[in-house]
């Protein structure tokens, strides 16, 4: 009997040791397909997202509802080191579709972007914030920099102008699809900020020409690198896109585009004795004048340095001007 109790436990914990090996493998492939299948990675489907003013490298942001943004500038793209990622809004970041980063724009929204050197443009999708180099206004995803011909480069002048109607209808989507849902502004705590100037934008227009051959293809994927008004005159697509109007989401069209130069605008006056002041000052960081513009039936006395030659040029005055005092001070093509 001693025998055969003895074996019979000794079974007993063989076949335990078998169902408790069994269950640390099947938990082990478990683990194994949930992070093949990237169970970890965060949601693919976004959220609309406004946010608060926030500042950075001491310039204040305001993230706002801006239906008629138009804005000339330069602009950047992110790729590799960001792809797969989440974005601001909480998609995932992917380099190769159509989409950019914004400081204030809504997340997501729609935006055309126009090359001002070669006249491509591209209907791209925001999805993220950024960038945050003092100098830029919008940062391109590896994709959209592609079909804008400045992956090369690594910047290039734009204009970017929202799309209105397709925002709305991203926006609408994001928070949530219902059917005539009207967006409003996220709140925002005023006391969170100083509040920022602003004047009324003046228009733009765009009118669309043929692609330029082959410019609707996707090259190879490769390592990535790293006017006409301004918005205002203050101090200073993705694959399940709802895109509507105009062409599909990645076509590129060409616009007419003429001659345009960098400056590093300063500020912007009413009063023509204050910028004349202003104008005086910044004689010190090189070439700086005083330029009467127009908008929306309002003066305006620019403060501007520049033209600058290039890109790399105008970075470092910007830097020294901000630096100075003038954060409100930006990079801007006309």
């Amino acid at each position: 009997m001693r025998h055969s109790r003895a074996a019979v436990g000794a079974a007993l914990a063989v076949a335990c040791a078998l169902v408790l090996g069994g269950c640390a493998e099947t938990e082990l492939l478990v683990n194994t397909a949930k992070q093949a299948k990237g169970a970890d990675r965060p949601a693919t489907t976004g959220t609309y997202k406004l946010g608060n003013p926030y500042q950075i490298g001491g310039v204040w942001y305001y993230p706002k509802e801006e239906w008629d943004y138009a804005e000339t500038g330069i602009a950047s793209w992110y790729g590799p080191g960001f792809h797969g990622r989440s974005t601001a809004n909480g998609e995932v970041f992917d380099e190769n579709d159509v989409t950019a980063a914004h400081r204030t724009l809504p997340l997501p929204s729609v935006v055309r972007v126009t090359n001002l050197t070669n006249g491509r443009s591209l209907v791209v999708r925001v999805n993220d914030r950024g960038p945050f180099a003092h100098g830029r206004i919008i940062d391109l995803s590896r994709r959209s920099a592609q079909l804008l011909g400045m992956e090369r480069q690594g910047t290039g002048k734009v204009r970017v102008e929202i799309l209105p109607e397709d925002s709305r209808r991203e926006q609408i989507a994001a928070r949530g699809g219902a059917s005539g849902v009207v967006l409003a502004s996220a709140r925002t705590d005023p006391m969170s900020a100083p509040a920022p100037s602003a004047v009324p934008s003046p228009p733009v227009q765009v009118s669309g020409l043929a692609a330029p051959a082959g410019a609707a293809s996707s090259p190879t994927p490769r390592p990535g690198s790293g006017p006409v008004a301004p918005r205002s005159d203050p101090g200073g697509g993705a694959t399940a896109s709802l895109l509507t109007g105009g062409p599909p989401a990645g076509t590129v069209e060409t616009v007419p585009v003429g001659p345009s130069e960098i400056w590093v605008q300063v500020g912007s006056f009413e009063s023509r004795d204050n910028a004349r002041r202003l104008s005086d000052r910044m004689r010190s960081f090189g070439p700086a004048r005083m330029q009467e513009a127009v908008v929306a039936g309002r003066t305006f006395y620019r403060v501007r340095i520049g033209p600058m030659p290039d890109v790399d040029a105008a970075d470092p005055v910007l830097e020294r001007v901000i630096a100075s005092g003038y954060p409100g001070a930006r990079i801007i093509v006309e």
